[in-house]
């Protein structure tokens, strides 16, 4: 997926209720001016910018520093293979938006800008948390997930590992039809609204079905994938301000789609029903029908995203782009954290560049993190939710 990466666990946990650091500013905003000279000398906006801590206990960045502290959060993003491209964010500043009819109709306009046309790399940057005080965040993983239901015989039905957020948003009343890619509500949770959830309007939801440039059984499959990854429940920290809700998406990387959201077997599991298609001896592992079936259902995810002029990486191509962005980095003197378990794609990894090197994971700022509670929040919803009524 080519989106900005992150680490599970910052160097330091986020407490909630403790001011923003000054040093952390600071360095922020030295590293923000040094690479942008047209902001002009650093020195008279420190001065502003301490005087705001030691007042309210935090700061609000300017346009250009939130800009540019969101494109250094994604090229820190240890792993994210697609960082090449880290200069060409869009970044929206959604700062003042506070209901959740707000925000909500701010997500719609950002599927919109991301996906009309060709795919492009979006954030949406909502308010900040301020210390001590509660926050607005969306607890789905993604903007776009697919719900997972299991039928009256047990049979699983959709995407498997969203099963339990989709049981506990059912029981807030949202039903769904049952099928395999019944696109789930958004789960809205602001300090004046409570718990709200909205339905995503078709016009934001590019599907691409997938077909075979070689198989046409494959259309009889009826599978699809939405056309834009947007990340939803992650933080973004820029100078010690905290983001919650961020929301951020790239163009796919075809392995994601093709090696593991259709592939693994707490996903859509469909390996099994791909190799008894192509005719696979299934009796034994040694025969590699697994691999078999793997690299055809991927042909299948890049040919149709090309057909359908949506647009995608293949790993191969992102592999050898990412050692561009490490050369890149290196002749501007910055580091390169990168995460190899995460880097070197799910299928073929042997053969592409990225294979054949060590990286070293850092905890670089301006960042994105995954905290416990939001983790918590996407796989089980509300039931975990400590607010829940």
């Amino acid at each position: 997926m080519i989106v900005p990466g992150y680490r599970d666990q910052p160097t330091e946990p986020w407490d909630r209720d403790a001011p923003v650091d000054p040093a952390e500013a600071e360095d922020f905003l030295r590293r923000c001016y040094t690479e942008n000279p047209r902001l002009g000398p650093v020195e008279a906006r420190l001065a502003i910018v301490r005087a705001q801590i030691a007042a309210t206990g935090s700061y609000v960045h300017t346009p250009d520093e939130l800009t540019h502290g969101a494109r250094m959060a994604w090229r820190n993003a240890s792993r994210c293979i697609g960082r090449l491209y880290w200069r060409s964010l869009l970044v929206l500043d959604r700062r003042r938006a506070r209901t959740a009819d707000e925000i909500y109709s701010l997500l719609v306009q950002h599927l919109q800008s991301a996906g009309d046309g060709q795919i492009r790399p979006v954030i949406s940057v909502f308010a900040p948390a301020q210390p001590g005080q509660p926050y607005a965040r969306v607890w789905n993983e993604q903007l776009i997930r697919y719900a997972g239901y299991r039928t009256e015989d047990s049979e699983p039905v959709g995407d498997s590992r969203l099963r339990e957020f989709t049981t506990a948003v059912r029981a807030f009343g949202w039903q769904g039809k049952g099928e395999a890619f019944d696109v789930l509500p958004l789960v809205i949770e602001t300090p004046a609204d409570g718990i709200r959830l909205y339905e995503l309007p078709e016009r934001s939801i590019r599907e691409v079905p997938i077909s075979h440039p070689d198989h046409a059984w494959f259309t009889e499959l009826g599978l699809r994938w939405h056309a834009v990854p947007a990340i939803s429940n992650m933080r973004l920290t820029i100078g010690g301000v905290h983001y919650p809700l961020a929301p951020f998406n790239g163009w796919y990387l075809g392995t994601e789609i093709g090696a593991r959201n259709f592939a693994d077997a707490d996903r859509y599991n469909m390996l099994p029903v791909i190799a008894a298609r192509m005719g696979l001896d299934t009796s034994r592992e040694s025969t590699l029908w697994r691999d078999r079936a793997l690299v055809e259902l991927n042909v299948a995810v890049l040919h149709s995203f090309e057909r359908a002029g949506v647009k995608m990486s293949d790993h191969h191509t992102e592999s050898q782009r990412f050692l561009k962005h490490i050369s890149n980095e290196e002749k501007a003197g910055r580091p390169v954290p990168a995460d190899w378990t995460w880097i070197v794609p799910p299928i073929s990894g042997g053969i592409t560049p990225v294979f054949h090197r060590y990286y070293d994971e850092m905890d670089l700022r301006p960042a994105f993190y995954l905290d416990d509670e939001a983790a918590a929040l996407a796989r089980e919803g509300m039931r975990r939710c400590p607010h829940q009524p």
